[in-house]
């Protein structure tokens, strides 16, 4: 398999409980997700050829809107899991999409900081402080859509203001293509905090921030679609692909990962 394999956990998920396609040998299925998907979606992979053998897993990671700009642009593709709708909207104008996109799962935004907070940070209030270096995602970039809508409820909320918004801003220092270089800079101590999704706390850098939960009245709640595109390979095997996904099997192993699957459940609590 040409898969990179970066995630820390070992699932072990009732694989009995799907019924897959059978594939020919190495029939491969090339998915392009998110970024954020990564460490979720390569442990979806294992436990999908591991159900229908023969198959593999191949993904383009990436921000969704260069996801979509490649779909748009004829790239070859099976199926497209975006981090948000907007960008599924632009591969669906682009007539790359079959069928109707399915939600599989929901994030949040959170704020983290180096484990050592040299800013002394103790929540959102402190994004203003003078010298602070705060990194955000780039224009266009679906974690930066949720966070341009946080900064918005703040400006709404009488406590920030539109004096907040402005001064947050002011403190930018970069902004990253997608949220996991976001996460991999405050965890190199290369900022003094970043806004990124629940699930970019990954086990491989949960001991290097500090992670802060933002009110639920402030924070803005990420959706997850998924389909099949307008000319896969194997349409029975993308949507193979796509029903595991949306499985039990799927579901359980995003919820491992932190994010919110499409059926309601507790998740594990890793804030301060």
């Amino acid at each position: 398999m040409n898969r990179r394999v970066s995630f820390g956990v070992l699932m072990i998920v009732p694989l009995l409980a799907f019924s897959p396609v059978q594939a020919r040998q190495n029939q491969p299925v090339t998915v392009f997700a998110a970024a954020s998907l990564t460490d979720a979606f390569e442990a979806i992979a294992t436990a999908f050829e591991a159900a229908t053998p023969g198959v593999a897993v191949l993904y383009n990671f990436a921000s969704s809107s260069d996801l979509a700009t490649q779909l748009s642009e004829g790239a070859p593709a099976d199926v497209f899991a975006s981090a948000n709708n907007r960008q599924m909207q632009v591969a669906v104008d682009a007539g790359r999409i079959a069928g109707r996109p399915r939600t599989f799962a929901k994030n949040r935004l959170v704020l983290i900081v180096p484990a050592d907070n040299p800013a002394n940070i103790t929540g959102l209030r402190d994004l203003v402080n003078d010298g602070v270096q705060l990194v955000i995602a780039a224009e266009g970039v679906p974690v930066r859509d949720y966070t341009n809508t946080l900064l918005e409820r703040l400006v709404a909320d009488a406590a920030y203001g539109e004096a907040y918004r402005a001064a947050v801003l002011a403190n930018v220092v970069s902004e990253e293509q997608n949220a996991r270089q976001v996460s991999a800079k405050i965890a190199l101590g290369e900022a003094d905090a970043g806004v990124v999704y629940v699930s970019d706390v990954t086990p491989d850098i949960a001991d290097q921030v500090i992670a802060f939960s933002i009110p639920d009245a402030l924070n803005t709640i990420a959706t997850y679609p998924i389909a099949v595109t307008d000319a896969p390979a194997s349409p029975e095997l993308a949507q193979a692909f796509v029903d595991f996904v949306l499985s039990d099997v799927g579901q359980d192993i995003l919820v491992a990962w932190n994010f919110v699957p499409s059926r309601i459940v507790k998740l594990p609590h890793i804030f301060n």
